[in-house]
C-alpha cells in the first residue's frame, strides 16, 4: 500500500495529467528492464562484457562488423520475445486518451509501439529492423539475427552488393538521426509536462531534453530506480518501478 505521502503525489501528477495535453513520455532502459529486458550498461550487461564496436570500425573492417553481429546476437534474444509491462501500457493509454503527445525514448525494443503507443520518437534507432548502410534498404532483424547465427556469417544485403548491414541503431560514435532529435526537441519545448522514466540521464544529448521542457515554463516528474542528475530540478523525483507507479498514477487520473 503506497504511503498518504506518495498517494498525494499520485493524485498531484494525475491533476497535472489531466490538465495537459501537451505532455511527453521519455523513457530510458529502466522502463523495459520491467519487462525482463536487461539494461547492457549493468554489471553483468553486454556492454560490461565485451569491447565496443565504433560506427567507423564497423565500416571500415570486416572483422569488426562479425564481432558487432555477434554481440547484437546476443543481445537480440532478450528482447525478441519480451512482451509490453505495465508502464508501456499506461503510456500507450494516456495517448489514446489525449493526454500525452507521444513518447520519446532511448530505447531500441519497440515496446512502446507494441503497447499500442502511435507516436513514438527513437532517438537510438530500433533493433527490430536491419539497415544497409550503402542503399539504405531495411530488413526483418529476427531473419537475418537467425541467419548470423546459423551461418557465423554476417548476412549480406539483398539489393546491393557488397551492402554493410547494421542494426537500424545509432551505434557509438554514429550521430543520431537529425529529424529525430529535432522532433524531440519541438515536442519537449511545448509539454506543459514531461516524465523522464527509467533513464539515468546522463547521456547527452538524449539527457538534455528534460531540461527543454522545465526552461519552456513546464514540469518535470522523474520516476527511476536510482538518483539522477536532474533530480534538483524537477517537481516530482519518485525512486520506485515504473509500471507500478504509473499505475497508481492512472488509478488517480481514473477516479478524478
Amino acid at each position: 500500500m503506497p504511503s498518504d505521502a506518495q498517494q498525494k503525489q499520485y493524485a498531484l501528477i494525475a491533476n497535472w495529467l489531466k490538465q495537459s495535453n501537451s505532455a511527453v513520455i521519455f523513457t530510458g532502459a529502466g522502463i523495459s528492464t520491467e519487462s525482463g529486458i536487461p539494461d547492457f550498461r549493468s554489471p553483468g550487461g553486454i556492454w560490461s562484457k565485451y569491447r565496443t564496436v565504433y560506427f567507423d570500425e564497423f565500416m571500415r573492417n570486416a572483422a569488426a562488423r562479425h564481432e558487432y553481429w555477434r554481440q547484437k546476437s546476443e543481445g537480440h534474444t532478450d528482447f525478441a520475445n519480451a512482451p509490453p509491462n505495465a508502464g508501456h501500457l499506461v503510456a500507450a493509454k494516456w495517448e489514446e486518451a489525449g493526454h500525452v503527445r507521444g513518447v520519446v525514448t532511448q530505447n531500441i525494443d519497440g515496446l512502446h509501439q507494441m503497447a499500442g503507443s502511435k507516436h513514438v520518437l527513437e532517438l537510438h534507432g530500433t533493433a527490430r529492423e536491419i539497415a544497409c548502410m550503402d542503399c539504405g534498404a531495411r530488413y526483418n532483424a529476427d531473419e537475418m539475427v537467425s541467419e548470423f547465427l546459423n551461418t557465423d556469417t554476417v548476412p549480406p544485403c539483398q539489393k546491393c552488393p557488397g551492402g554493410r548491414l547494421k542494426h537500424a541503431t545509432v551505434s557509438f560514435g554514429q550521430s543520431l538521426p537529425t529529424g529525430v532529435l529535432e522532433e524531440a526537441i519541438r515536442w519537449c519545448q511545448q509539454a506543459s509536462l514531461i516524465f523522464a522514466m527509467g533513464s539515468s540521464l546522463v547521456v547527452h544529448p538524449a539527457a538534455d531534453l528534460p531540461q527543454l521542457t522545465k526552461q519552456m515554463g513546464g514540469r518535470l516528474v522523474i520516476i527511476n530506480r536510482d538518483p539522477t542528475p536532474l533530480d534538483g530540478m524537477a517537481d516530482v523525483v519518485i525512486n520506485a518501478p515504473i509500471g507500478e507507479t504509473l499505475q497508481a498514477i492512472d488509478d488517480e487520473l481514473e477516479s478524478a
